[in-house]
């Protein structure tokens, strides 16, 4: 096939679309999905890694992120809300999805703030979680 045929009409190229929400929301759920995939396989391994080990490496991975002696684990609560984040970040955008495979939420207003309400959603969700174990722990 010749490279000089140019009556075929040219693929879609990022510099035509506009950035918007709903592109942000759907790769979004894509690194989160993989991102709680990955981590979530590496946590369980760890944590029966360290069970079967015994009670010093058990201990080590639980002081980790937990409040062990009263101390507060900086690390374990900041990986702790955003790992929460990310779960909620990817369940609100796959309801999102679920409406759009019925057919439903494809006009341009209603699309774009369902993206943002996914957002919205899960840093909500996240703060009221985590005010809440703070609040049971504080």
């Amino acid at each position: 096939m010749s490279s000089s045929n140019r009556t075929r009409p040219l693929s879609p190229h990022l510099t035509i679309w506009r950035w918007g929400p709903h592109m942000a929301v759907s790769i979004v759920h894509r690194v989160c999905g993989s991102g709680l995939a990955t981590v979530g396989a590496i946590l369980l391994v760890w944590w029966l890694v360290a069970a079967a080990s015994g009670e010093a490496a058990y201990n080590a991975f639980t002081n980790l992120f937990t409040v062990s002696s009263g101390k507060l684990n900086a690390f374990g609560y900041l990986f702790g809300i955003g790992l929460t984040w990310t779960l909620f970040q990817h369940m609100g955008s796959g309801i999102r999805h679920f409406f759009l495979d019925v057919g439903a939420n494809y006009e341009l207003k209603s699309n774009k703030m369902s993206a943002q309400a996914t957002f919205v959603f899960s840093v909500v969700a996240t703060v009221l979680v985590w005010g809440y174990i703070i609040g049971v722990k504080g």
